[in-house]
């Protein structure tokens, strides 16, 4: 048995370099899904921006009795992007590591929106598996949380532990998940860097705040979201659709990047449109 607890939060690497696409997507040379081993038992996923300008970013967690796989990107069809054979590969690689007789598959999501769940039906005839649906009823009554969104939850991959914070705002159903073995936060598309796209204000407003009271006391190593939209240059993005980024900046935030994001919805509660903050930008679609 892996003991998840010691040391924890444990480090990991973000020593990587994702790659953002090609000057011509049909002639990119790198796979369909890059993969980054953060640690032993944490793989971060990214779907190639030549397959799909969305380039969402996908994690992997290994527990002692089942993993978890938050997220299936944005691309349906396995011949364009083959997410349940890369998962199944890196589960029978750690399995090869780890030996145990039978090894569930929880798919979740941090979200509903369609470049979040496209792959969820590769995995809907997967042995061992169970695929949590989108919608906030399906959401809740799998992992128990009563009285939405005021009470936080948890997931117990046998020993690995997450928390779940109800983050709705940005869609009605998002949950920010937290790793209590890596220290990880994983926020979806609440606070990454690119355009954060604010639904519900009032919603939206109340997540950060339920994040910032989170953090003030549990550790937090990484704030990691699931898109990177933003050039280097504070402020500036790449235009939606862009299949190149050549010059992105890392995807990990941190902690302070809530604060930041806290004082930018207090700064433009009573405007609309779009709002840079340096390493995002606020809009707001009402």
């Amino acid at each position: 048995m892996i003991d998840f607890l010691r040391g924890a939060p444990v480090a990991g690497s973000l020593d990587v370099v994702w790659h953002a696409g090609w000057p011509s997507p049909k002639h990119d040379p790198a796979p369909e899904i890059q993969v980054h081993a953060y640690s032993e038992h944490t793989v971060i996923l990214r779907q190639n921006k030549s397959v799909h300008y969305e380039a969402p970013f996908l994690f992997l967690l290994f527990g002692n009795e089942r993993a978890l796989l938050l997220d299936t990107g944005a691309s349906a069809d396995p011949a364009h992007f083959p997410l349940r054979e890369t998962v199944d590969r890196l589960v029978a690689a750690w399995l090869e590591r780890h030996p145990r007789p039978a090894y569930p598959l929880v798919v979740a999501h941090t979200h509903g929106h369609g470049d979040h769940v496209a792959a969820d039906g590769q995995f809907a005839d997967r042995p061992l598996t169970t695929v949590v649906g989108p919608g906030l009823e399906e959401v809740t009554t799998a992992f128990g949380l009563t009285d939405w969104p005021h009470r936080t939850g948890a997931l117990d991959l046998g020993g690995r532990i997450l928390d779940l914070i109800p983050g709705p705002g940005h869609q009605r159903a998002a949950l920010v998940f937290h790793d209590r073995h890596t220290g990880l936060l994983l926020t979806g598309d609440s606070l990454y860097p690119g355009r954060l796209y604010v639904e519900d204000r009032a919603a939206y407003s109340a997540t950060v705040d339920r994040l910032l009271d989170f953090c003030a006391a549990h550790p937090v190593r990484h704030v990691l979201g699931c898109h990177i939209e933003m050039t280097t240059t504070p402020g500036e993005d790449y235009p939606r659709g862009t299949t190149h980024q050549p010059d992105e900046p890392p995807l990990q935030l941190t902690t302070d990047h809530l604060r930041t994001l806290r004082g930018a919805l207090d700064e433009t509660a009573n405007h609309h449109g779009s709002h840079p903050y340096g390493d995002f930008i606020l809009v707001y679609r009402d």
